[in-house]
C-alpha cells in the first residue's frame, strides 16, 4: 500500500498577507449586521404600512394576482401557481411564508373582510390548511378595490429584488384595511397587534373626520365603539378600548356567546355559538377536559362539538344536575379560552417610520393617502384627456380640408416629408401630424367629424371639471368621502361582536370561595307550577300571589311554594315517580307566564312514548300523602315521606293494560272521586283507603260495568268543588263535534262506600253514549287542544242533566291559576 504524499514544505510566500482579507472588530460587525437584519424585518416583513394596512408579502400577493387576471369573474387557479409567481417575481423568500400569507387573506375567521376567495381547505382556528397544490384561489371584489386604479399613476412603483420588474410601494386601498382587518406581527424590538373592526363603522368615522378635521377621539368613538371580531363573541368593558383609541395601546376582554338551554331530558347545558377571536372549539374542549381531570372545573358531565356548515359553531357543554349553569359558566370563563384578553398595540409604518397611533391618527393617515391617490388619479386623467383633446383638435383641422391633406400625403416622398408639410400647411404639432398619418382614411368621413366634435365637447367639459377639482382641496376631500360612502354601501355588513359594559356582567366568585360546592345551585325560595298541558316552570321568590298570576291558555295541575334544591316527585301515568329539583326548570317572571316559557315535563324526565305527567309533589320528611286512581278502578294511598331516596321508582304495581289516570294530595278528611266513561261518579272518604307501600297493588276503588273504564280520578278538599263532565259518541271520530258539557257542584253527588258503582253524573242524549272528559276542580278551566280557553256552561243543580253544547272541542280541563 502506497503511503499518502507528504504536504509541501512552507515557503515564505505562504506567510505573506492577503490583500482581500480585512480585519473587522467582531462587536462592530455584529452590531451592523444585527441592525441590517432588524431593519429588514421591520420594514420588509413584520409591520404593515398604515396607508393600505398590508405587509409587503400581502401587498405583493394581491398585486400579482391582479396582474395574473385572477378577478372574481374568472375561475380559480392553483394556489401553488400564485405562490410561484409571487416568489419568482416579487418576494424573495420561501414559498411557505407566501402561502401562509395567502391563506390568512382567505380565512373569514381571521380577516373581517377577506381579500382572497379560497376554494378548498384553507384551515380552521384549530387546524392548518391543505397544501398549496390542493387549494385554489382568486381575488374577491374587496381585493379589486384595494388594487383598482393602480394603472393611473396613483402610487409610486419601486424595483423588485433583482431590478428586473417594478412593484407598487403601496396599494391605492379604497378600503381602510388596517383598521378593518387588523394586523399582527413580531419585529425586532417591537411588535404590532391590531384588532379587526366593522367596515361601515370605520368608513363612517373616516367620513366624519373628513368633514370635521378637528374631531376628537371621543367623537370618532361614537362611530367606532370598539373592535368587530370576525367570529363574533362579546367584548366586556370599554375602558381598555378607549385607552387604545387614545394612545395606541390597551386591552379588552372577549367572551364566547353562550346560552343556557335544555340539552337533554333532565339536563341543562351551555351552548356556545360564538368564540373569542382565533379560538377554536377543539382548544376549548381540550382545556375543559384538562380542568375536569385536574378537578379544577366541577359540574360538567359532557362536551360535544356539533358544529357543521349549515348551522355554524355549536359547542354543547352539559351541566350536571344540581349545579348552577351560570356559576359553571363563570368558572369556564375564568379557566378556559371561553374568555380571552386581546392586547392592542397599534404599530404601523408611517412614511417609512414605525409609529404607535390611536384611532384618530390611523384614520388621518388613511385619509391623507386617499387624498393623495385621488389627486394623482385626477392629475393622470387630466393629462390623458388633454392629450386626447389635442389629437381630436388636430383631426378636426384636417377634416376641414381633407382633399388637401390627401394631396400633401400623396405628393410627399416619405412619411417624414409628409409630416413636415402637414405641420407647416395646417399649423399642426408634430404629435397631431403623426397621429393623422397613422389614421385610416375611413376615419376621416363626415360622420366621424360629428363624433369628433361630440368627443371634443365632452373632453372640454371633463377637463374643466378635473381642473376645478384639482384647484379645490375641499372638493377632493368631498370626493374621497363620497367614494368611501359608495364602498361602505357595497361591502358593509352588520356588526358581529356585541359590546357590553363591565357593570352589566355578574361579579365573579372571589378566589377564597372558589370551591366545587360554590358552583352548585343555591337553595332559594320559588313557586313551582305544573300545567294541565304538561309544562313545568318555576318563579323565583315567594311573592307569587293570585292577582299577579296570569297563566295564559293553560290550567294548573299543581302549584306550591318550595325552594330550588327541594326534591320534587313527578308522577307518571305508568305509576313511576321521578325525582327532580325545581331549580332545573326554567325561571319565569311572575308578571306574565305563558306555556311556551315552560319545559315539557314528560320529555324532561324521559317518560316513554304515550306516558303522561299526572302531577308533581314535594318529597322529603314533610312530603304529603297522595292517592292514585287507575283506569281499571284501583285506588291506592302512598306516604311519600316514607319513600327511599331514588331517582325513579314505582308507586303502584299495575295490572296488565292498566294505567294511572289521576293523582292528588289527600288527608283523611278529604274525598276521593272516580268518574267513568259511562257517566258514573263515585265519591268516598279518603280514610276508607289505608296507606300502602310502593310495591303494593292498591285496592278496589270503584266497581266498573263490563266494557267500561275510569276516565278521571281526583281528590276533593271541599264539597264546594265542581264536577265537569263532557259527553259525546263513541262512534264519532276524535275531535269531531265539541260535545255537551255540564258543570255541577260536588255536593250534589251523594257519597257512597268504596268499591261501589257510584251514581249517574250525566244524562246521555240521542247519539251520545260516553264521557270523553271529566274533572273535579275548585275553579274549572277548559282548554282546547290548541290551548285556547273554552267557555263552560253555568253550573246546574241537576247531577244527571244532559248539559249544553260546547262552542269548541275541549282538550284539557283543570284548575284556573292562582294560589289559595
Amino acid at each position: 500500500m502506497t503511503p499518502p504524499p507528504s504536504p509541501p514544505a512552507p515557503t515564505g510566500r505562504d506567510h505573506e498577507p492577503d490583500d482581500r482579507i480585512v480585519d473587522i472588530d467582531l462587536s462592530d460587525e455584529m452590531s451592523d449586521s444585527f441592525l441590517e437584519y432588524a431593519y429588514s424585518v421591520i420594514y420588509q416583513r413584520a409591520l404593515p404600512d398604515a396607508r393600505d394596512g398590508l405587509k409587503p408579502v400581502q401587498r405583493r400577493i394581491l398585486y400579482q394576482m391582479a396582474q395574473m387576471g385572477l378577478l372574481p369573474e374568472r375561475g380559480h387557479v392553483k394556489s401553488a401557481r400564485v405562490v410561484g409567481e409571487v416568489m419568482g417575481k416579487l418576494h424573495p423568500h420561501g414559498d411557505s411564508a407566501i402561502y401562509d400569507a395567502l391563506v390568512r387573506l382567505a380565512q373569514p375567521f381571521t380577516m373581517r373582510v377577506p381579500f382572497v376567495d379560497g376554494h378548498g381547505n384553507f384551515g380552521s382556528p384549530d387546524d392548518g390548511p391543505a397544501a398549496a397544490r390542493y387549494t385554489e384561489a382568486r381575488l374577491r371584489e374587496e381585493a379589486v378595490q384595494m388594487v383598482g386604479e393602480i394603472d393611473e399613476d396613483v402610487v409610486d412603483f419601486v424595483p423588485n429584488y433583482d431590478n428586473q420588474l417594478t412593484q407598487p410601494s403601496v396599494l391605492p386601498a379604497a378600503i381602510p384595511a388596517l383598521l378593518v382587518n387588523g394586523a399582527s406581527g413580531i419585529a425586532v424590538g417591537m411588535a404590532t397587534n391590531m384588532a379587526p373592526h366593522n367596515l361601515g363603522e370605520v368608513i363612517n368615522a373616516a367620513r366624519h373626520l373628513i368633514d370635521h378635521p378637528d374631531a376628537s377621539t371621543e367623537e370618532l368613538m361614537g362611530f367606532v365603539p370598539g373592535p368587530d371580531l370576525p367570529g363574533g363573541g362579546i367584548i366586556v368593558g370599554t375602558e381598555g378600548i378607549a385607552e387604545a383609541y387614545q394612545v395606541g395601546r390597551g386591552s379588552f376582554k372577549t367572551r364566547a356567546r353562550v346560552s343556557i338551554e335544555q340539552v337533554g331530558p333532565r339536563s341543562q347545558g351551555l351552548v356556545v355559538t360564538e368564540l373569542p377571536y382565533l379560538v377554536g372549539p377543539e382548544r376549548v374542549i381540550e382545556k375543559i377536559k384538562d380542568g375536569v381531570i385536574n378537578k379544577k372545573i366541577q359540574g360538567i358531565s359532557d362536551v360535544n362539538d356539533l358544529t357543521d356548515r349549515q348551522h355554524g359553531l355549536r359547542l354543547v357543554i352539559t351541566v350536571k344536575s344540581g349545579f348552577d349553569p351560570q356559576l359553571v359558566l363563570q368558572a369556564l370563563y375564568r379557566l378556559t379560552p371561553l374568555e380571552e384578553s386581546f392586547s392592542i398595540n397599534n404599530v404601523a409604518l408611517v412614511e417609512g417610520q414605525p409609529r404607535t397611533m390611536g384611532l384618530r391618527e390611523l384614520l388621518q393617515v388613511y385619509i391623507d393617502h386617499r387624498i393623495s391617490v385621488t389627486t394623482r388619479r385626477s392629475t393622470f386623467r387630466l393629462g390623458k384627456k388633454r392629450d386626447r383633446l389635442h389629437l381630436v383638435e388636430g383631426l378636426l383641422i384636417a377634416i376641414v380640408d381633407i382633399d388637401e391633406v390627401i394631396h400633401v400625403i400623396r405628393s410627399s416622398d416619405d412619411s417624414a416629408a409628409a409630416k413636415a408639410t402637414l405641420q407647416s400647411v395646417f399649423d399642426l404639432t408634430e404629435i397631431q401630424a403623426e397621429y393623422i398619418l397613422e389614421l385610416r382614411l375611413r376615419r376621416l368621413t363626415k360622420f366621424s367629424r360629428i363624433e369628433l366634435e361630440t368627443e371634443r365637447d365632452e373632453l372640454v367639459a371633463d377637463i374643466e371639471a378635473l381642473e376645478a377639482l384639482l384647484a379645490d382641496p375641499q372638493a377632493i376631500r368631498d370626493l374621497v368621502g363620497h367614494e368611501l360612502g359608495e364602498t361602505s354601501r357595497r361591502f358593509d355588513s352588520p356588526r358581529r361582536t356585541e359590546i357590553r359594559s363591565a357593570e352589566d356582567e355578574p361579579v365573579p366568585t372571589p378566589k377564597a370561595t372558589r370551591t366545587p360546592t360554590s358552583l352548585e345551585r343555591q337553595d332559594a325560595p320559588c313557586v313551582l307550577i305544573l300545567t294541565a298541558t304538561g309544562l313545568a316552570a318555576r318563579i323565583d321568590g315567594d311573592e307569587f300571589t293570585t292577582p299577579r298570576a296570569r297563566l295564559s291558555h293553560d290550567a294548573l295541575l299543581a302549584q306550591w311554594r318550595t325552594s330550588t334544591r327541594s326534591p320534587v316527585g313527578v308522577v307518571l301515568s305508568d305509576g313511576q315517580v321521578i325525582t327532580v329539583e325545581p331549580g332545573e326548570f326554567p325561571a319565569l317572571s311572575a308578571e306574565k307566564i305563558t306555556p311556551k316559557d315552560g319545559v315539557d315535563l314528560a320529555g324532561f324526565v324521559g317518560a316513554d312514548k304515550g306516558v303522561r305527567v299526572l302531577g308533581a309533589f314535594p318529597l322529603g320528611e314533610k312530603a304529603p300523602v297522595i292517592a292514585l286512581g287507575t283506569r281499571q278502578g284501583v285506588v291506592k294511598r302512598v306516604e311519600l315521606a316514607a319513600l327511599p331516596q331514588k331517582t325513579s321508582q314505582h308507586l303502584i304495581s299495575l295490572k296488565p293494560d292498566d294505567q294511572v289516570v289521576g293523582v292528588g294530595m289527600v288527608a283523611d278528611e278529604d274525598w276521593l272521586c272516580f268518574i267513568t266513561d259511562d257517566a258514573q261518579l263515585l265519591r268516598f272518604p279518603a280514610q276508607a283507603v289505608r296507606p300502602q307501600g310502593p310495591s303494593a297493588g292498591g285496592m278496589t276503588g270503584i266497581s266498573l260495568s263490563e266494557g267500561h273504564e275510569v276516565i278521571s280520578f281526583h281528590t276533593a278538599y271541599s264539597e264546594d268543588a265542581q264536577v265537569v263532565t263532557i259527553s259525546s259518541s263513541s262512534s264519532a271520530l276524535s275531535g269531531v263535534g265539541p260535545g255537551r258539557a255540564k258543570v255541577t257542584a260536588l255536593q250534589a253527588f251523594p257519597p257512597k262506600g268504596r268499591a261501589t258503582k257510584g251514581v249517574r253524573a250525566h244524562a246521555f242524549l240521542k247519539g251520545e253514549d260516553i264521557l270523553t272528559s271529566a274533572a273535579v276542580a275548585m275553579k274549572p278551566l277548559a282548554l282546547s287542544a290548541g290551548g285556547r280557553a273554552v267557555e263552560l256552561p253555568e253550573p246546574t243543580d241537576k247531577r244527571d242533566g244532559s248539559g249544553s253544547v260546547l262552542p269548541a272541542t275541549v282538550g284539557h280541563v283543570g284548575n284556573a291559576p292562582g294560589l289559595d
